[in-house]
C-alpha cells in the first residue's frame, strides 16, 4: 500500500497541476474578453464541466487509496463474534440513530454502510418495508464528509407524474399554470449535501431517465429554463421491490440499476433479528415515554412473551407503532388485551395451561426465573380469587396482606377482580 500512496500522490500532483493550469486559462479568457458571443459560452461551459468531472474522479481515486491504506494499517479481525463486531462498530465512533442487535446480516449491512460513508458514491438499500431503510441512508450521511450539510429525502412514488419534474429539479415562475415563483427543486436543495431517494421502484420510465442523466452529467434544469444548473449530490436510493424483476419486465431501466448500485445494501427483516427485539422494545419505550410525556409502560410477562416471538410483518415500523398504542392506551401495565384485535392472541393461547412447545423459551436464567416467578405469583392471585369469588378484601384478608398492595399486584399482571366474581366454588359466600 505504502507503494500504491506514493504513485498516487505522484500522479495527484501532477493532475492537479494540470487542472489549475487550465483552470488559469479559462480565468484569462474571462477577464480579458469584454464581450462573449454564445458559442465561446458553450465552449467555456463545455471546459468548466470537463474540469468539474476530472476533480470528482480524482477526489473518488483518493477517498478509495486512504480507505484501504486506512485498513491495511490495521490487524485484519479474524473470526470476530457477531457481539465483538458490534462493540468494533461502537468503538469506532460509528454514528447510529437508535439501537441494533448482533444479527450477522445486520451487521454486514452496517459494515458495507461504514465504508461507504466516506466516499460519495450511490448507494442503493433494499429490503421489505419497515426494516430501517431510510434509517440507513440517515447513518450513511451522518458517518460520511457531506453530514453537516443538508439531508433531504425524498418518496418517489408519492409524486404525481406530472409533477416529477419539478419536485426533483424545480421550475421557472410561468413554466406552467400554478408556477407563480421561481423554485428549487430537490436536487439543487441538495447540492453539496444528500438526496435520498426512497421507493425507487415507483419511479416512472420518464422520470428514469431524466434521473439517469443527472447521474451522468450532474446538471440538472429546472422546468421552463434554459440555464445549466451544476449540482454535487450524494444519492442514496432505496426500494423494498425486486428491481432485477422489475428490468426483466420492463419497469426499470438497466443502466440506471447499474448507476444506483454501486454500493448494494440489504436489510433483512425483522423475524431474522430476533435478538433486536429485547433492545427495540426499550429503545422505543423510552421514545414512547418522552414523547407522551408519562412514566415508560410496563408489560406483563405474557405480553412481552408474545412481543419477543411475533413475526412482525411490518417489520420494525410495526413494532414502533406497537409501543406506541401500549403506551398511550395502558396504564403503568400493559397486557395483551391492549393490542390491536386483529392480531392479539386467542384467549386459549394466553391460559395457563398452555402446552410447553408453545411456551416462550427465555434468552438467559435470570429471565427464565423472573418469568417463572411472575406466573407462580399471577397463578396463586388467580387461584384465590376463585375461591373468594373475586373480594379483594377478603383474598387480601386470607393472605395477612395489605389491601393496596395486593391491588397493585393485581393491577401488575392485569388482573381483574370483576372477572372471578361468578367463578366462587362456595368458598367464597362470604364476603366482606
Amino acid at each position: 500500500m505504502k507503494i500504491l500512496n506514493q504513485s498516487l500522490q505522484a500522479q495527484s500532483s501532477v493532475s492537479y497541476a494540470g487542472l489549475l493550469e487550465r483552470i488559469e486559462i479559462l480565468r484569462s479568457t474571462l477577464r480579458w474578453s469584454s464581450r462573449l458571443e454564445r458559442p465561446e459560452i458553450e465552449k467555456l461551459l463545455r471546459q468548466s464541466s470537463a474540469l468539474r468531472d476530472e476533480v470528482m474522479q480524482l477526489s473518488h481515486k483518493e477517498r478509495f487509496v486512504k480507505a484501504a491504506s486506512t485498513a491495511a494499517d490495521e490487524p485484519a479481525p479474524v473470526n470476530l463474534s457477531s457481539g465483538e463486531r458490534r462493540r468494533a462498530l461502537l468503538d469506532r465512533s460509528f454514528v447510529f440513530e437508535g439501537t441494533f442487535g448482533d444479527n450477522p446480516k445486520l451487521l454486514d449491512a452496517l459494515e458495507v454502510a461504514e465504508k461507504a460513508a466516506p466516499t460519495d458514491l450511490p448507494v442503493l438499500i433494499d429490503g421489505e418495508s419497515g426494516t430501517g431503510k431510510e434509517l440507513m441512508a440517515k447513518v450513511i450521511h451522518a458517518n460520511g464528509a457531506r453530514a453537516d450539510k443538508a439531508y433531504i429525502s425524498v418518496n418517489c412514488g408519492a409524486i404525481p407524474e406530472n409533477l416529477l419534474e419539478s419536485e426533483l429539479f424545480g421550475h421557472k415562475r410561468g413554466a406552467f399554470t400554478g408556477a407563480a415563483n421561481d423554485r428549487k427543486g430537490k436536487f439543487e436543495s441538495a447540492h453539496k449535501g444528500t438526496i435520498f431517494l426512497d421507493e425507487i421502484g415507483e419511479l416512472p420510465l420518464p422520470g428514469q431517465v431524466k434521473l439517469l442523466r443527472v447521474l451522468q452529467s450532474h446538471e440538472i434544469q429546472r422546468v421552463g429554463s434554459d440555464e445549466i444548473i451544476s449540482v454535487d449530490t450524494r444519492i442514496v436510493a432505496a426500494t423494498n421491490k425486486n428491481l432485477r424483476r422489475l428490468i426483466e419486465e420492463g419497469a426499470f431501466r438497466e443502466d440506471l440499476f447499474y448507476r444506483l448500485s454501486v454500493i448494494h445494501v440489504t436489510l433483512p427483516p425483522l423475524r431474522e433479528r430476533k435478538d433486536e427485539i429485547p433492545l427495540l422494545l426499550a429503545y422505543y419505550g423510552d421514545e414512547a415515554a418522552e414523547a407522551l410525556k408519562r412514566r415508560p409502560v410496563k408489560m406483563t410477562p405474557r405480553l412481552r412473551d408474545y412481543l419477543l416471538n411475533y413475526a412482525y410483518p411490518g417489520n420494525i415500523r410495526e413494532l414502533r407503532n406497537l409501543i406506541y398504542r401500549l403506551s398511550c392506551l395502558a396504564g403503568d401495565t400493559a397486557d395483551v388485551t391492549h393490542l390491536p384485535e386483529d392480531i392479539r392472541p386467542k384467549a386459549a393461547a394466553v391460559q395457563l395451561d398452555t402446552p410447553a412447545a408453545a411456551v416462550a423459551i427465555p434468552h438467559s436464567l435470570s429471565d427464565a426465573k423472573r418469568a417463572a416467578s411472575d406466573e407462580a405469583e399471577r397463578a396463586f392471585l388467580e387461584r384465590g380469587l376463585k375461591e373468594v369469588g373475586g373480594t379483594v378484601a377478603e383474598l387480601a384478608r386470607r393472605c395477612d396482606m395489605n389491601r393496596s398492595h395486593l391491588q397493585m399486584l393485581l393491577k401488575k399482571h392485569g388482573i381483574h377482580s370483576k372477572d372471578f366474581r361468578h367463578q366462587g366454588d362456595g368458598h367464597g359466600e362470604k364476603r366482606t
